[in-house]
């Protein structure tokens, strides 16, 4: 009977640090690249109204420019109440019809109704725990997997990156799987798909930054952003990954 083949070994962060060094300039200059350690006592200060901004943010980027987004945003701010979750909830459906033909945002229909769903999540996991942000704050990065998939589940077109990049911009300790993470992890031996979308990848991945959490001592979005900028693309800017 043939011998099972052994897992790959996966390759020490030391190794991926070195080259992400090398590409960048050296040590000093890859360091000022690096985000500082996310503060959950920080994130456990982000108001509902700031969550669900943040949400609305990410869920009308996402397949879109963000340039246009950014630039209309405080036209968004006042046509969404300022995300103000009870605000928002208790608004009747002509509300919701009028933005529709509302030019000072982008009028999509689905996107615009996925900020009436998220004010009630955001609603109801702050009734469950205090705050949204409080619940973020107590979320263990080494768990990330199952927050995205809360936020898949729960929420309204959180699933997949913009759930990720939701969690990063609010200030969550996590990974993000852009192309160039999951090259890096690939790359590492890591037995995973090119998109790593799956529920089986997505638990690799974790695994694997728990490991290298543990290795290094360094945050998960530490971790996540010297991996894009150990592969791929030698960008100049300081890409979000």
């Amino acid at each position: 009977m043939p011998k099972a083949q052994a897992a790959p070994r996966i390759v020490p962060f030391k190794t991926i640090r070195a080259r992400a060094e090398k590409r960048k300039g050296g040590p000093s200059a890859l360091q000022k690249l690096l985000p500082r350690k996310p503060d959950p006592k920080a994130l456990a200060k982000l108001t509902d109204d700031r969550a669900l901004a943040e949400m609305t943010r990410r869920v009308f980027c996402a397949g879109f420019a963000w340039s246009v987004i950014e630039a209309k945003w405080d036209a968004f701010e006042d046509a969404f109440l300022g995300f103000v979750p009870g605000k928002l909830t208790f608004q009747p459906d002509d509300y919701w019809d009028e933005l529709l033909a509302d030019a000072r945002i982008v009028r999509n229909g689905a996107k615009i109704q996925s900020v009436r769903e998220n004010a009630a999540f955001v609603q109801a996991i702050a009734a469950e725990h205090g705050s949204f942000g409080k619940f973020l704050a107590a979320s263990p990065p080494a768990n990330e997997v199952e927050l995205l998939d809360l936020l898949a589940k729960r929420g309204s077109r959180l699933g997949g990156n913009t759930g990720q990049m939701f969690l990063r911009f609010v200030g969550f300790d996590g990974f993000v799987t852009s192309q160039d993470v999951i090259a890096c992890l690939r790359d590492a031996g890591l037995d995973i798909g090119p998109e790593a979308k799956s529920k089986s990848d997505l638990a690799k991945v974790q695994a694997q930054f728990n490991a290298w959490a543990e290795e290094t001592g360094l945050s998960y979005v530490q971790l996540s952003r010297i991996c894009a900028l150990s592969i791929g693309e030698n960008r100049s800017e300081n890409h979000a990954a």
